[in-house]
C-alpha cells in the first residue's frame, strides 16, 4: 500500500442519501473541479475552493429531502446539467444554478434511484421501474422485490438501452423495454451499481455491483449468458458498500476503483496484469460514506478521493502532502496564511457562540409562555438490521446525525448480544422479570464522547418470535429520545437463497382452506425475514431459504388456498405449523394441515449437526483446560514436558479464549 493520501474536510450540510454528491467536470485541464451535493432539508449546494476556504457557487432554497443526484447533458459532451430527485419531482439545473427543469413525475412512491442519460431518464421508486425519454413516458416495470439501484449500460456503445435494476431478493434484472430479458444471481442483497471504469470497461457491457454484506464484483452483461469475471468477498467483515466510482488516483493510466461502505471504511483497488482488483488503500472515516468521487478539488495539480458522509460532511483525502520542504520566504509566506485562517476561525468561533446564547434564550422563553407548544427537537437516525451469514447473528447498526449519548436495547424474546470488537461503548444489563413483565433483555450501551455510529449483535433462537426496541437518546438539548423496532421472526436465522438441494430428504407441511393469496403470502412474511411486503405478480410463488445457523434447508410454495412448505429440518416445520396455525385462528380461518414426515430427514440433520456438536465441544474443554496449563508452565518454566496437543492449546489460548467468548450459549443452542 504505497498510495499515502491526507484529509481535508470542506464543508457540512444536512444529512445527506447515497449518491448525492457529485464532481463537475473541470473547466480547463487541472483546474480545481466545483463539488455539487444535495442534502435531506432539500438545499442543492455547489462550492469549489479558494485559498483552503469554501465558496458557495450557488445554493438552493429548501425543499423535498434530495434522494438522488446526477449529472446529465448531450451525450459526448460533459456532463455539466445538475439533476436531482425529490419525492417523486426531478428537478434540473445548469453549473450557475439556474433551475430549468421541473417534471412531476407522478409515481405513487418517492423516487429511490436515478439514472440519466442523454435524453434518456431511469428512475425507480421501491418496486416500480419507469423510463422516460424527453420526459415522456416510454416503459415501465414491476419488481418483485425493492429495487435499490437503477443503471443503463451506455447508450451510445450499445445497439439498444438496457436498463439494469440492482434487486434486494439478490438478483440484478436486465431489462429490454418493459420486460425482463434475464435475471443474474450475486451473493447478496445488491446496494449499488457503476460502469466499469465509469464507461462500461472495453465491451461496454462491464458493471460493477456492491453489496449489502459488503461484496464488490465485476459482470460483463452479455445476452443471453453474463459472465461473472471477479468478485472480492468480504474477509475483513467490513460494511456494506455504499457507492463506487473509477478515478486514476495512483496516477499509473489505469483507473482505479474507490469504494465507500457504511461502516466508514473509504478503499482504492488497482489493477494488476490479469485485471484484477488489489486493494492499495483504506481510511476508515467516523460515519457511512454516501458518495465518493475521485478528481481535483482542493489545489491544482493534486488528485484526491472527494468523499460525503451521512451526516453531511464533505471530506477530501488528497495526494497533496501535508508538510512540503519549503525555503524562508515559502516558511514566511506558509506562517501568514496559517495566522489568518486561525484569526477568521476564532471570529467564526465567536460568532457562533453568540448565535447560541440567543438560541438558548429564545428557546427559554419560547417554552415557558403560555401558547408554548411542546418544542422537541428532531434528529434523523440511520437504521439496518441485518442477518449476518458467517455467524448467523443480527448486525443492528445505528447512525445518528449527532453524537449518541445512550442507547438502551429492550427485547421481549430470549436474546443474546455478542460482543463486537469496534464498539467502544460502555453496555450494562438491568435484571428482567420475564413472567410479569414480558422483558427478556435490557441493556443499556452508554457511548463516548463524539460517537455518531454504534454497532451491536444479537443472535436469536428459532421459534421465539417478538420485537427488539431501541431507545436512541443523543446529546442534544433539551432531552429527546426516539424508538426504532424490529421484527424477531418465528424463523429468524433463514436466509434466502436462490436454489436447494432436491435429494435430501425433506419433510412436507401442507396447508389448504378459504384463503387468498395475498393472505398467505402476508403468514410467510411473517414468519421468514427478506419476504418482500407485496405479493409478487402471478398467482403462484416460490421462495427458498437456508438456516444460517445449521445449514438445513426450506422451500415455500404459495398459492390462493394452498400452502407448501417442505424442509429437511422436522424442527423448521414443526415452527411454521404452530405459527401458521396461530395466526389463522386469529383471521378465524379454517385450516387442513397435512404433513408427510420422512424419517431420514431425522439422521441427515443430526449429521449436519454433529461436528459443530463436536467443534463446540472441544473447544469448550480446551478453554477449560487453559488455566490449569498456565498454572503448569508457571510452576515448571517452560512447556517442553507437555504433549503437542496440550502445547498448542497454550500457544493460542488467547485466540481459544476470545472465540469461546464470541459465541455464548452456542452449544445450548445445538442441544436445542
Amino acid at each position: 500500500m504505497d498510495l499515502h493520501l491526507h484529509r481535508a474536510d470542506y464543508v457540512q450540510v444536512g444529512v445527506t442519501s447515497q449518491k448525492t454528491m457529485k464532481l463537475l467536470p473541470a473547466s480547463r485541464g487541472s483546474a480545481p473541479q466545483k463539488v455539487v451535493i444535495g442534502d435531506h432539508e432539500g438545499v442543492v449546494l455547489c462550492f469549489g475552493m479558494k485559498k483552503g476556504e469554501a465558496v458557495a457557487v450557488f445554493k438552493t432554497l429548501p425543499g423535498q429531502k434530495i434522494a438522488r443526484l446526477e449529472l446529465g447533458g448531450i451525450l459526448n459532451t460533459p456532463q455539466e446539467k445538475i439533476f436531482v430527485a425529490a419525492g417523486s419531482e426531478i428537478r434540473g439545473f445548469t453549473k450557475r444554478g439556474k433551475q430549468f427543469l421541473s417534471f412531476e413525475t407522478n409515481l405513487t412512491e418517492s423516487i429511490k434511484a436515478m439514472h440519466i442519460s442523454g435524453s434518456d431518464l431511469f428512475l425507480s421508486a421501491s418496486y416500480i421501474y419507469s423510463h422516460y425519454c424527453d420526459c415522456k413516458d416510454q416503459h415501465y416495470y414491476l419488481s418483485g422485490d425493492k429495487i435499490n439501484d437503477v443503471i443503463c449500460l451506455p447508450v451510445e456503445r450499445l445497439p439498444h438501452i438496457t436498463p439494469v435494476l440492482a434487486c434486494q431478493d439478490r438478483l440484478l434484472r436486465v431489462l429490454q423495454g418493459s420486460d425482463v430479458m434475464f435475471e443474474i444471481e450475486v451473493s447478496g442483497p445488491p446496494t449499488v451499481l457503476a460502469l466499469h471504469n465509469g464507461n462500461g470497461g472495453d465491451s461496454g457491457e462491464d458493471i460493477l455491483f456492491g453489496t449489502s454484506d459488503g461484496k464488490l464484483g465485476l459482470i460483463q452483461i452479455t445476452p443471453p449468458m453474463p459472465t461473472h469475471k471477479w468478485e472480492i468477498q468480504n474477509e475483513k467483515k467490513r460494511g456494506g458498500i455504499l457507492c463506487v466510482d473509477s478515478f486514476d488516483i495512483i496516477g499509473d493510466g489505469v483507473k482505479d476503483l474507490l469504494v465507500g461502505r457504511d461502516d466508514g471504511m473509504v478503499e482504492v483497488y488497482s489493477f494488476n496484469n490479469a485485471n484484477e482488483p488489489i486493494l492499495r488503500f483504506d481510511q476508515a472515516l467516523s460515519e457511512s460514506i454516501t458518495s465518493i468521487q475521485g478528481g481535483c478539488v482542493g489545489k491544482d495539480g493534486y488528485d484526491e478521493i472527494v468523499v460525503s458522509t451521512y451526516s453531511g460532511w464533505v471530506t477530501g483525502l488528497t495526494t497533496e502532502p501535508a508538510h512540503k520542504e519549503s525555503g524562508p520566504g515559502e516558511e514566511l509566506r506558509l506562517n501568514q496564511e496559517m495566522q489568518s485562517k486561525l484569526s477568521s476561525l476564532r471570529t467564526e468561533l465567536e460568532q457562533l457562540q453568540v448565535k447560541v446564547t440567543q438560541e438558548r434564550e429564545k428557546y427559554q422563553q419560547s417554552s415557558q409562555s403560555s401558547k408554548a407548544k411542546s418544542a422537541v427537537p428532531s434528529f434523523s437516525i440511520n437504521d439496518k438490521f441485518t442477518l449476518n451469514k458467517d455467524d448467523a447473528s443480527y448486525s443492528l447498526i445505528l447512525e445518528v446525525q449527532t453524537a449518541i449519548d445512550n442507547v438502551l436495547i429492550q427485547s421481549d424474546v430470549p436474546i443474546d448480544l455478542l460482543d463486537v470488537d469496534k464498539n467502544s461503548a460502555v453496555v450494562s444489563f438491568s435484571n428482567c422479570d420475564s413472567e410479569s413483565s414480558d422483558n427478556f433483555l435490557l441493556a443499556t450501551y452508554r457511548c463516548q464522547a463524539n460517537t455518531t455510529r454504534l454497532e451491536l449483535k444479537i443472535r436469536s433462537i428459532e421459534g421465539q418470535y417478538g420485537t427488539l426496541q431501541a431507545y436512541v437518546t443523543p446529546r442534544i438539548q433539551p432531552k429527546t429520545c426516539q424508538v426504532r423496532q424490529y421484527l424477531i421472526k418465528p424463523l429468524s436465522l433463514h436466509q434466502r437463497t436462490h436454489c436447494i438441494d432436491c435429494d435430501r430428504p425433506m419433510n412436507t407441511l401442507t396447508l389448504t382452506g378459504q384463503f387468498s393469496f395475498a393472505e398467505v403470502h402476508s403468514w410467510v412474511v411473517f414468519c421468514l425475514p427478506e419476504v418482500p411486503e407485496k405479493p409478487p405478480a402471478g398467482e403462484c410463488v416460490t421462495f427458498y431459504f437456508q438456516n444460517t445457523f445449521l445449514g438445513t434447508q426450506l422451500g415455500s410454495t404459495c398459492r390462493k388456498g394452498e400452502g407448501v412448505f417442505k424442509s429437511d429440518n422436522i424442527s423448521t416445520i414443526s415452527i411454521l405449523k404452530d405459527v401458521l396455525s396461530k395466526e389463522a385462528t386469529k383471521k378465524k380461518i379454517n385450516l387442513n394441515i397435512s404433513y408427510e414426515i420422512n424419517e431420514m430427514s431425522v439422521k441427515h440433520t443430526l449429521e449436519l449437526i454433529h461436528p459443530k456438536l463436536e467443534y463446540q465441544l472441544l473447544l469448550a474443554k480446551k478453554v477449560h483446560l487453559i488455566d490449569a496449563l498456565k498454572e503448569l508452565q508457571v510452576h515448571e518454566g517452560n512447556t517442553d514436558f507437555l504433549i503437542p496437543e496440550y502445547r498448542s492449546i497454550l500457544e493460542e489460548a488467547d485466540l481459544l479464549q476470545e472465540e469461546y467468548k464470541k459465541q455464548p450459549a452456542h452449544l445450548e443452542r445445538l442441544y436445542g
